[in-house]
């Protein structure tokens, strides 16, 4: 029985931090969104304590997924690796339109036309 629970805990462990790494935010913002100590968002992802429904719940609604997706076995699946690459393919689009948007700011303003 404890090594049931155990496997639960570590599936949990594991896809509150896959789904964390899905979403590009780091323990601490996780932490903060779900109303928890990042001491305690350490020891949930590192496997070492056991958290209340209520946690569960908001950590789920913290990574915009359902929570029974969080006992599913860590296997990523190809719907959420394209998800993934597309959120970083968004982002790296994001990153270089904000590069893009300053340096014909700068132009602009170099020619008094801003």
């Amino acid at each position: 029985m404890a090594d049931k629970a155990l496997a639960i805990r570590k599936t949990l462990a594991t896809n509150i931090k896959r789904f964390r790494e899905m979403e590009g935010i780091t323990q601490e913002n996780l932490a903060e969104k779900a109303g928890i100590s990042t001491p305690m968002m350490c020891d949930i992802e590192g496997c070492r304590t056991w958290i209340s429904d209520k946690t569960l719940a908001r950590l789920s609604t913290a990574l915009k997924i359902e929570t029974y997706r969080l006992f599913f076995p860590d296997e990523i699946s190809e719907d959420d690796k394209s998800k993934l690459l597309a959120k970083e393919i968004t982002q790296e689009f994001l990153r270089l339109q904000k590069i893009y948007n300053n340096d014909v700011e700068k132009i602009l303003k170099k020619r008094g036309l801003h």
